[in-house]
């Protein structure tokens, strides 16, 4: 069996992926999950996560939000600590910027995970039909949702109902992308484009 190891900032990208991964990956991969503290801990310790992982065909994902700072300047110091603890075939993936993003490029997943009508026809809606641009995602999706969307509980509920198809949301679909590389790689390809 394949192990996908997911080293993530927040619960709330831990519960989204739970429901999202299984829809994507075949049953022959297990998951595991390391949620830090935020990423001022997840970039403390992930070289010493990642060496002091034994479990043989393993492959490993680190994601992140953006949130304020600069996308590629994060990205590359992920890799470079990646490649510090040896594993530099690690997929790193920025949530550019916050994990809401991804949410808001599937309106119909949110009303159809928190059950609240008439959030579809939003996302023709000209803010929102570039999902990773909008600021503050989590901030407008509680106020969309009028207070509905918790990022924990939901990031569960979401999750499970998230098209693999079709999302608005660039760095979602980049993700997804690279997921599906990563557990494919055997021919010495870098999912990070590098």
């Amino acid at each position: 069996m394949k192990n996908l190891v997911c080293l993530l900032e927040e619960a709330s990208a831990r519960e989204m992926l739970k429901g999202m991964l299984p829809r994507l990956l075949s049953n022959d991969i297990q998951c595991h999950y390391i949620v830090f503290e935020g990423k001022r801990d997840l970039e403390k310790q992930i070289v010493r996560k990642l060496r002091g992982w034994l479990m043989p065909d393993s492959a490993f994902l680190v994601m992140r939000d953006q949130d304020a700072a600069d996308c590629h300047g994060v990205k590359a110091n992920l890799v470079r600590l990646c490649v510090d603890a040896g594993k530099p075939e690690a997929l790193v993936r920025i949530a550019c910027h916050e994990l809401e993003s991804f949410y808001f490029g599937d309106l119909a997943a949110v009303e159809r995970g928190l059950e609240i009508d008439n959030l579809t026809q939003k996302q023709r809606q000209r803010k929102y039909r570039l999902p990773d641009a909008i600021i503050a995602p989590s901030r407008q999706l509680e106020r969309l949702t009028n207070g509905a969307y918790q990022k924990v509980g939901g990031s569960r509920r979401i999750g499970c109902e998230l098209l693999l198809e079709g999302n608005t949301s660039h760095s979602f679909n980049v993700l997804l992308s690279g997921i599906r590389a990563l557990l494919q790689i055997g021919n010495g390809d870098c999912p990070n484009g590098k």
